[in-house]
Order: C-alpha cells, then structure tokens, then sequence
C-alpha cells in the first residue's frame, strides 16, 4: 500500500516562511512527477508546483519567484520552500504523487499566512 505523508505546514506571519514535505512509502517501483497543490476554503484546488523525476518544474504564477519545489528522489520525498509568504497563500497544500502510474494524494497539512 502507498502512503503520502505531508509534514511542514503550520502558522506564520507575512513575509515569513515555511517548508513542507511530503514522503512517500509502501511498495513503489517507481515515481514520475510528484507535486503540490493547494485548496482554500470555499475554492478549488489549484496546482502549486511540480517536479518530474528528472528535475524539471512547473509553477503557479502566483507562486513563482517565491516557492521552491524540490525533490530527493533516494528518499522518495518532494519539498516545497515557501518564501515571501502572503494570507492569499493559506489553504490546505496536499502533496500528489504518479507512483508506478497510479495518482495518490497525501492528506494534507494546513498552512495559515496571518499577522
């Protein structure tokens, strides 16, 4: 059985920052893109960024210049470094996983930009 495990979120002022991480176990032969995605209340989830197997990224442009995908592949595990952070940027941020063709989602970990 595959397992997503987000790790990192919490509270933070403006301006701050934070890093999440997201680790995948259980029987994997092998994981494609891996990413992160975001879900405020009363909206949908929205993409945030993502890293292929082989290192390249995709941003929201909301995000860019700001956040950092990166991604060990030894370990299984994709961060986000979120730098400038702003209130619009609170939500739930779920990592997402192609693991051996199949799409998994993590449970999520809550993020609350507030002074």
């Amino acid at each position: 059985q595959v397992r997503l495990v987000e790790s990192g979120g919490g509270l933070v002022q403006p301006g701050g920052s934070l890093r999440l991480s997201c680790a995948a176990s259980g029987s994997i032969f092998s994981i494609n893109v891996m990413g992160w995605y975001r879900q405020a209340p009363g909206k949908q989830r929205e993409m945030v960024a993502t890293i292929t197997s082989s290192g390249s990224t995709n941003y929201a442009d909301s995000v860019k210049g700001r956040f950092t995908i990166s991604r060990d592949n030894a370990k299984n595990t994709v961060y986000l470094q979120m730098n400038s952070l702003k209130p619009e940027d609170t939500a739930v941020y779920y990592c997402g996983a192609d693991i051996s063709r199949l799409w998994y989602w993590g449970q999520g970990t809550q993020v609350t930009v507030s002074p």
